[in-house]
């Protein structure tokens, strides 16, 4: 007897030939195991007369005697319907992790975002709908929002990223005081460097401020990754490559914040936020960018309210039956338009350029024009924000038709450029005028900010004016802002790294 739900069966595979033990008195046994169970089948060869017997008796609704060929006529179909109705009824109870708070708030959305990017599945209860996320709520007086209530009952109130991660058991502290090389930042150029550098027998230690997979791991889907014709989302990517860094042997260390980077004779030490240091022969700077801020009226004050940077994805369901703006033209926005015309009922894309082709892949402006729910607004922008306890309006710049007009809107994600993440950095190492790492060719021989490069030798490719370290993916200036480009770049700047190592005898 096989039950497929656990304790609590639906559905019943039964064979009757067991020693000892006639059809009736089997089936008996089984009901009087399971009550709730209503569907059995009979998998063995019965005697006829003995299985009616033993249905009737247990009043069951279905079963099938073999033989049953041929099977995809007999046996599949019938199959087919009794799992679906076991399906359709089955609702068990929820036992995971459950965050409570208001649809609409930055704090709330902080929490869904950080569970979300770190593959922590959770159900989120609305507290000004639902009857259960009122009750968590009312039995905790006082308690700031969001509540996270965890298995077993623990609770945590508003908590932040480290909080999350301390609960979770998310690792957060070095294993070891020095490595062969430390890569700042757990996007696709630092994940990649992991994999390489660990695969190739380094200790490898990767540290990231928030969560694996960077500005990549928001995209709700990368269609022209090579290798994934169907495509896949950068969560999936960001969740296959830490398993495959992590089977090598490299760490991962998150959500830690890196704040300083200087040198100590042959070692380069990084300073972490909680005022911890990492020693490392190298280091590979693969930190990234994050969005440009919406500079408009109302953009500030309502950040995580209804206006969100980057894809957002905890956000899709709260989006359903809504007007969805994406604010940008970019390939990273047309995957957002994309991704919200399945939960909206209306997006619309504000882009400032003459055409979406002027920034976007054709394969993007085909689906895009594809999707009726999608609609494209040239030469648009966005004057402010207005609303009440969170956004409610949009005001917007028509430069065809020099119009301005006032728009209901609920939710508005931007995608308008980006900068890098090095203002801990560029005290360190040369950076250009936008604040984009220098590497190779262009880190300065001589009068270089903040100090000329140090060594007889050119830097090596990917190389930063502070020799031994590298600069991989988004953040090096002139990179090719693309996920397999900072693949490429991780990998190679883990060769270059090898190549440091090989001459650091001879005065690196």
């Amino acid at each position: 007897m096989h039950a497929l739900r656990g304790n609590d069966p639906a559905l019943f595979l039964v064979d009757q030939r067991m020693p000892g033990m006639t059809g009736v008195d089997f089936l008996l046994e089984a009901v009087s195991r399971f009550p709730d169970a209503r569907r059995v089948l009979l998998t063995a060869y019965a005697e006829t007369d003995a299985a009616i017997t033993a249905i009737n008796k247990v009043r069951l609704d279905y079963y099938l005697i073999k033989p049953w060929d041929p099977p995809a006529e007999r046996l599949f179909p019938v199959l087919d319907d009794l799992l679906s109705d076991w399906l359709a009824a089955y609702r068990p109870a929820y036992r995971g992790i459950q965050v409570a708070g208001h649809t609409v708030s930055a704090a709330t959305h902080a929490v869904r975002d950080f569970l979300t990017r770190n593959g922590q599945p959770f159900r989120f209860r609305d507290v000004t709908t639902d009857p259960e996320a009122r009750k968590l709520v009312e039995q905790r007086p006082g308690a700031r929002l969001p509540l996270v209530v965890f298995p077993g009952g623990g609770v945590l109130t508003a908590p932040s990223d480290t909080e999350l991660a301390g609960r979770l058991g998310l690792p957060t502290t070095a294993s070891r005081p020095h490595y062969d090389t430390v890569i700042v930042g757990a996007g696709p150029a630092g994940l990649a460097a992991g994999v390489y550098a660990a695969s190739e027998g380094l200790s490898a230690l990767l540290v990231d401020a928030r969560a694996p997979g960077g500005q990549a791991g928001t995209s709700s889907l990368i269609e022209n990754y090579l290798g994934f014709p169907a495509g896949l989302s950068g969560g999936d990517l960001a969740r296959r490559a830490v398993i495959q860094a992590g089977r090598f042997g490299a760490e991962l260390l998150h959500p830690v914040e890196a704040v300083g980077l200087r040198a100590a004779g042959p070692a380069r030490l990084l300073t972490l936020a909680d005022g911890g240091e990492v020693s490392a022969e190298t280091v590979i700077l693969a930190t990234g960018v994050t969005y440009n801020r919406l500079e408009v009226p109302g953009a500030e004050r309502f950040e995580g309210e209804g206006l969100y940077y980057g894809a957002a994805t905890t956000e899709s369901s709260s989006c359903v039956s809504h007007h969805v703006f994406i604010v940008g033209g970019a390939n990273s926005a047309g995957q957002a338009a994309v991704h919200f015309a399945k939960y909206a009922a209306r997006v619309t894309v504000l882009v400032r350029a003459d055409s979406l082709e002027a920034g976007m892949s054709r394969y993007l402006v085909d689906e895009i024009r594809r999707t009726s729910n999608i609609e494209v607004r040239l030469r648009t922008r966005v004057l402010a924000l207005d609303g009440d306890r969170h956004l409610e309006r949009i005001m917007l710049a028509d430069d065809v038709a020099g119009t301005r007009t006032e728009e209901r809107a609920r939710f508005v994600f931007t995608f308008i450029g980006a900068r890098p993440r090095t203002g801990w950095l560029c005290a360190t190492v040369a950076c250009d005028e936008h604040g984009f790492v220098l590497t190779g060719a262009d880190v300065p021989r001589s009068g270089g900010r903040p100090a000329p490069w140090p060594l007889e030798r050119d830097p090596y490719p990917l190389e930063t004016g502070l020799p031994g370290v590298f600069a991989a993916g988004d953040v090096r200036a002139r990179s090719v802002k693309r996920v397999a480009s900072g693949v490429g770049e991780g990998a190679m700047a883990v060769a270059l790294v090898h190549r440091y190592r090989a001459a650091a005898g001879g005065g690196a």
